[in-house]
């Protein structure tokens, strides 16, 4: 049985299975058992503070999932960059060159596909000083992998074959396809030693055929800075490729520095 979902004898079936084998609990824990999914989401505002999360989402806080750096000191501006990068299509590279140019390290949440057909790009990441992130080997929705060893399969391959490409280990740092993670996900990526993040700002760049004039994107992005802020963008996006340059400039112009997401645990 590879899927779990919500109700229903599939999920009855994955609930006693988790409990009779006592092997999914951490320790002073109990056994999640919570397959019910979750759509990533921030309530933006344009007032330049810190957007909050709904009640029903604040326990991520308990299983190693991030969204914001809490930890910043008033008067502090420090935003962190992230990318969700499937695949290259010319602009993974460009993104690639406007931090190089501004010395900003970012964080790059990888899958499979990049490893096996744009290694160099990878490599390129790598000695460059960014963070290569797990995005899972094939993006698939994760809240349907109720089973512990199908869902750490996605991750662990991943990191395997970015071993084998760079001779390193890739940083135990998670992001869910799509923003669709459970309790149950969230607690099998910790027994893992994986700290799952989300994001404080996004927007919708991912759709290389609907995409965002260059000025109405980088008004909406300036729009919503905040201290603290984990700001996913999508490599792929012609338009944030085009304004990437702009956008570090704005933002150094503006006071920010680049932190390196490590910095939210370290």
């Amino acid at each position: 049985m590879k899927h779990c979902f919500k109700g229903g004898l599939f999920r009855s079936v994955c609930i006693f299975l988790a409990l009779a084998s006592g092997l999914f609990a951490l320790p002073g824990t109990f056994a999640a058992t919570d397959t019910t999914p979750y759509n990533w989401y921030c309530k933006n505002n344009s007032t330049h503070t810190p957007p909050t999360l709904d009640s029903d989402q604040r326990w991520i806080e308990n299983y190693d999932g991030y969204y914001l750096d809490h930890s910043v000191k008033k008067g502090e501006k420090v935003i962190y960059l992230t990318f969700d990068a499937g695949y290259e299509n010319g602009n993974v590279e460009k993104i690639l060159d406007a931090l190089k140019a501004h010395k900003a390290p970012g964080a790059f949440f990888i899958l499979d596909n990049l490893i096996t057909r744009n290694g160099d790009l990878v490599k390129r990441m790598e000695k460059e000083g960014h963070l290569v992130c797990n995005h899972t080997k094939r993006h698939p929705d994760m809240t349907k992998l109720c089973q512990q060893k199908v869902f750490a399969e996605q991750l662990t391959t991943l990191a395997e074959h970015y071993k084998e490409l760079t001779g390193k280990e890739m940083p135990k740092i998670y992001r869910p396809p799509e923003g669709r993670y459970s309790k149950q996900n969230l607690e099998y990526a910790k027994a893992m030693g994986y700290k799952t993040v989300f994001w404080s700002f996004a927007y919708a760049d991912w759709d290389n055929n609907r995409q965002m004039s260059e000025e109405a994107a980088l008004q909406k992005i300036l729009a919503h800075t905040h201290n603290g802020e984990i700001m996913l963008l999508h490599p792929t996006s012609a338009t944030n490729a085009a304004i990437m340059d702009r956008l570090l400039t704005a933002l150094e112009q503006e006071g920010y520095r680049f932190g390196k997401l490590t910095e939210l645990w370290d």
